[in-house]
């Protein structure tokens, strides 16, 4: 990690901060930069232009002269678009000009900009701000004091740091940020960016995309550390021997397919199993599930050997616990284990 010097708001030193590289050590993406800064600008336009046809200008209704007979050329509108007056062809009418950037591309932009920056020594990290009252000459005492007193400045402030945005908001050269408004725009458009400890941003910063939280279980979005999870674990198991049962967090097996002979299906879950390599049916477990229509089929319904299985149940009622659906066409499992 790059390390930075950590001021004070008189520009003393207090020790070093590191620079999560992951954030502050990429190489920058230019094309990618170009393109979010692009359409975060288009975003901007209100695309409230408009012009009339020569149906929406007002007259025009009658035909200014009969069709022969008089030399001219044939008219039917005097609002057509070659008259004074008419109508225009093909111009502008009110349109959203914004685009969709993904997220990942967005935060990329993020990190190619901050990088940038700070290859280039204009990142600066302050413990805080200390301001007694919101007065403008001592922002601007504190950013001469920290070496930013020239060029274009960021600061990016803590969202109740009341004081220190009052103190700065009417320099013109400077300007504020909250750290969950950070964006590549703004850290281009700034030769300095200045950071305190708390809104210096990290990787665990960025919101996580579907997959990742869809993957972790949830764990991203319900702001739980999957690193305290794990060292809580291992520090509940410490006294114990290698060879002790597995943690909570794993899958535990029912009794019934933990006494079954290991086989090349995997377990799925408690009451199913998985389709097996060899396209054989798990001892036990008769009943076929299939995930694509989410539906299952039972060994006398009469789509059982049509069936291609992703997963195999021991009973119905298991089958729709875990989802799947009988056929409207097929009698219910009752009615077809009775007949």
């Amino acid at each position: 990690m790059a390390e930075v010097e950590l001021l004070t708001a008189a520009g003393k030193s207090s020790g070093t901060v590191d620079l999560d590289d992951a954030m502050f050590g990429i190489q920058p993406n230019v094309p990618v930069m170009h393109q979010v800064v692009t359409a975060q600008l288009a975003r901007r336009r209100a695309g409230t232009q408009s012009t009339k046809t020569r149906s929406e200008v007002r007259g025009g209704g009658a035909k200014p002269y009969r069709q022969k007979g008089t030399g001219n050329a044939r008219q039917g509108s005097i609002r057509a678009p070659h008259y004074t007056g008419g109508g225009v062809a093909l111009g502008p009418k009110p349109r959203s000009y914004g685009q969709r950037t993904p997220k990942k591309m967005i935060r990329l932009a993020l990190r190619s900009a901050l990088s940038d920056r700070a290859r280039e020594n204009k990142v600066l990290v302050v413990d805080s701000w200390n301001f007694d009252a919101p007065k403008t000459k001592d922002a601007v005492a504190a950013l001469a004091a920290i070496g930013a007193a020239e060029g274009r400045v960021l600061v990016v402030l803590d969202t109740d740091d009341a004081v220190a945005a009052r103190s700065f908001r009417n320099l013109p050269h400077v300007q504020l940020l909250r750290s969950s408004e950070l964006n590549a725009y703004d850290i281009l458009c700034n030769e300095w960016i200045v950071f305190t400890t708390s809104t210096l941003p990290t990787a665990g910063d960025q919101p996580a995309s579907r997959n990742d939280v869809e993957r972790r279980g949830g764990e991203a979005s319900a702001g739980t550390d999957v690193n305290d999870e794990e060292s809580a674990g291992e520090g509940s198991a410490s006294d114990e021997p290698e060879s002790s049962e597995p943690q909570a967090s794993e899958t535990s097996i029912t009794a019934s397919a933990s006494d079954e002979p290991e086989s090349s299906a995997s377990e799925t879950g408690s009451t199913g199993v998985a389709a097996p390599d060899d396209g054989s049916i798990p001892e036990g477990f008769e009943i076929k599930g299939n995930a694509n229509s989410m539906k299952y089929h039972t060994p006398d319904s009469p789509y059982y050997d049509a069936t291609q299985a992703e997963v195999f149940f021991d009973t119905a009622e298991h089958a729709e616990a875990a989802g799947y659906e009988s056929p409207a066409s097929m009698p219910d499992a009752s009615e077809a284990q009775s007949s």
